[in-house]
């Protein structure tokens, strides 16, 4: 790291604390708070903190803990059901994203492969944002928690194969004996992860339940373990940990384990939404400005709308359907990995690579604004829908 470590994490935090007190006196989400401390500090802001991928890589700790906190909270045979419902509004929405990004990318002049990845990368919401501002109780206990955790789940799988297609260096061309071990790979990690947790993991927790600091970090071991093995089979951290959460949901500590662990996932995803400001060149906005305000404005009017009608297609109520839609109305993370890959592997310039970036800051903050006006979430503005 260019800066002394210490000297980094007070900028980064004592900086987030300052602009995080400030956006609460005027109602403004938090997040908004930790990306402009980002966009200020960063190597394009101030420089006074310039290694944003060490910061990146480490706040993506963040994203694997938020999974297996996701995981924790959803019983298996609801996840099944939910899947089965969510599996046509995931695939048709994401086909109507993805061609829609195409069109406009192509519309303001970009070449027909920079085109297919910038449609590439609109199919996919925000996991961090859709479930950060998600109500606990929402995500424990109701219907709507479980379908938007099925169709964030469903488009992370998607978004797996889009990397496994920019990886092989070449849009339309596969390495299909790669594709076919990551299709193999998703069942036999689910029956190792259900495994090991009946015959060993369980056992352990049972055995030494009163030493709260070793199932901490028994908790935090297994994670990390299966979402690096995860990786390692072609599939995704994510996923990984997701597998991991959901495989000890059934178990009575399990929501001991869940409470634990939140204050270390708010601190990485401090870190994440920090990196997300730095690492924006600023001085390339003006060459996208235009084509990313109208492409977020695009996925930002087309995700709800979509969203609310494959969602009543299936018979949910039209309430819902719209909280669904606003709350998954941005791009994803997923979608900025899918701007890194591309460039290099030299399938898009800088300038696309910004376009997508630009557009997922834009829709995550004003996404983030939709629903803490209008929706129940943790940082809501009024009283009445703030929940935890």
């Amino acid at each position: 790291m260019g800066e002394p470590v210490v000297q980094t994490f007070f900028l980064i935090f004592t900086g987030a604390a300052v602009l995080a007190s400030i956006a609460l006196y005027t109602r403004q989400p938090l997040l908004v708070a930790y990306i402009v401390l980002g966009a200020v500090l960063g190597p394009y802001g101030m420089g006074l903190i310039t290694n944003v991928h060490l910061i990146t890589e480490i706040s993506h700790i963040g994203i694997i803990f938020l999974l297996f906190l996701l995981g924790l909270d959803m019983q298996p045979r609801a996840l099944l059901s939910v899947l089965r419902k969510a599996t046509s509004v995931a695939l048709i929405s994401s086909l109507v994203f993805a061609v829609t990004g195409f069109a406009i990318g192509y519309l303001f002049g970009y070449g027909l492969l920079e085109s297919m990845v910038i449609g590439m990368a609109m199919m996919f919401s925000s996991t961090i944002i859709g479930i950060k501002l998600l109500p606990t109780t929402v995500l424990h206990h109701k219907h709507t928690g479980e379908l938007m955790v099925g169709l964030l789940l469903l488009q992370d799988f998607l978004a797996i194969l889009c990397l496994m297609l920019l990886l092989s260096g070449d849009v339309g061309r596969v390495d299909m004996r790669q594709f076919l071990l990551t299709i193999v790979a998703l069942p036999l990690l689910a029956l190792f992860s259900v495994a090991f947790v009946r015959y060993v993991l369980l056992k352990l927790i049972q055995a030494f339940d009163r030493f709260h600091e070793y199932i901490f970090l028994l908790a935090i071991g297994w994670c990390l373990g299966l979402a690096e093995l995860s990786e390692a089979l072609g599939l995704s951290a994510e996923i990984g940990a997701f597998l991991a959460g959901i495989t000890i949901a059934t178990s009575p500590i399990s929501q001991y384990i869940a409470i634990s662990l939140k204050p270390l996932r708010d601190f990485f995803l401090i870190l994440f939404f920090f990196s997300l400001g730095a690492s924006f060149n600023l001085n390339l906005l003006s060459e996208v400005i235009v084509a990313s305000v109208v492409l977020a404005a695009a996925m930002l009017v087309i995700k709800p709308v979509v969203f609310r009608v494959l969602l009543r297609h299936q018979s949910e109520k039209n309430s819902l359907a719209w909280d669904i839609g606003f709350r998954l109305g941005q791009i994803s993370e997923f979608s900025l990995l899918i701007a890194f890959v591309a460039t290099n592997a030299a399938i898009i310039g800088q300038k696309a690579s910004h376009l997508i970036q630009a557009t997922a800051i834009i829709t995550f903050l004003v996404s983030s604004y939709i629903v803490i006006f209008n929706y129940p979430s943790p940082i809501a503005v009024s009283d009445r829908l703030r929940r935890d």
